[in-house]
């Protein structure tokens, strides 16, 4: 069987800060990556899809977090079709995807920033989270083989935002299109009550990995702020309703991410606490000290 492993979609976020979940003297950026690493083995970084990640970044978390701590590396907004602001763009590039030379570049630079951690064996996987006007289509399938391509011998994972890709007539053969290159297909919990909701499928179309988001229940999703979006207090009894699933997923590949987006106050760190008490000890990575890191941010 599989590891299970269980986090969060943030360590940094606002609200988790001002949560009061970091101890008093824990709450710098060394002091805050350190304390989630000791009790998860997982985290996902978010800030990479609103600006390409540093290689600096990304040498100072795999310095500050133990072996066996993997990140999921959520692509750069630009290499998933999401408009992008031109603020963040590199070089003075124009926020153009359409541009050949500008996608080459930023590429690049996406492949440099993420270097650090895959040489470390720290790259749990690098999401691509597709919008929601990313629909089923020849250009969808253009889309992922050049993604496949530039990404040869990474784990990937993707998470579909429209319903389409998983309804029942379709399902099969978006599960063939990911087993193709080898992309693991993410599973989410959301709310079932709106025409955008995703269904709940698990689909395995990687051996070496699959992912679960837990996005919370919210009605918002969609259509609020991020706060209304992922305002959802996970039970105990919505947890367990997900354990044969993950389970099932583990007995078929490598390792499952399992993490926690209801990113408001400490509602992620408290549900993903409670996931990995109700599965038990599969969910640590093997204990091993952390390097010290120089100073910085």
């Amino acid at each position: 069987m599989g590891d299970i492993l269980v986090g969060t979609c943030s360590w940094t976020d606002k609200a988790l800060v001002g949560s009061g979940w970091y101890p008093v003297g824990r709450r710098d950026a060394e002091g805050r990556l350190r304390y989630y690493a000791e009790r998860f083995p997982v985290v996902e970084v978010d800030s990479s899809y609103y600006a390409l990640p540093g290689e600096r970044n990304s040498r100072l978390w795999a310095e500050r977090t133990p072996d066996g701590f993997v990140f999921d590396v959520k692509a750069f907004s630009l290499l998933t079709g999401h408009p992008t602001r031109a603020a963040v763009m590199p070089h003075g590039l124009p926020a153009d995807a359409r541009d050949p030379g500008v996608l080459d570049e930023v590429w690049a630079l996406f492949t440099r920033g993420v270097a650090p951690l895959r040489q470390a064996g720290r790259l749990g996987g690098v999401l691509f989270q597709f919008p929601p006007w990313f629909r089923p289509g020849a250009r969808a399938e253009a889309f992922l083989e050049d993604t496949a391509r530039r990404t040869e011998g990474w784990p990937l994972a993707v998470e579909f935002r429209h319903p389409a890709w998983w309804r029942e007539e379709r399902a099969g053969a978006t599960r063939a299109l990911l087993a193709r290159y080898g992309m693991a297909a993410v599973a989410v919990d959301m709310t079932q009550e709106l025409p955008s909701s995703i269904p709940p499928v698990t689909p395995v179309t990687s051996p070496r990995l699959a992912v679960v988001r837990f996005h919370g229940r919210s009605a918002a999703w969609g259509t609020g702020s991020k706060e209304d979006r992922f305002r959802h207090g996970y039970g105990e009894a919505e947890l367990v309703a997900w354990l044969p699933r993950l389970r099932a997923l583990a007995e078929r590949v490598g390792r499952v991410h399992v993490l926690f987006n209801n990113c408001c106050g400490d509602a992620a760190v408290r549900a993903a606490e409670s996931m990995a008490r109700l599965l038990g000890s599969r969910t640590s990575a093997p204990p091993a000290r952390a390097r010290t890191a120089p100073s910085g941010t």
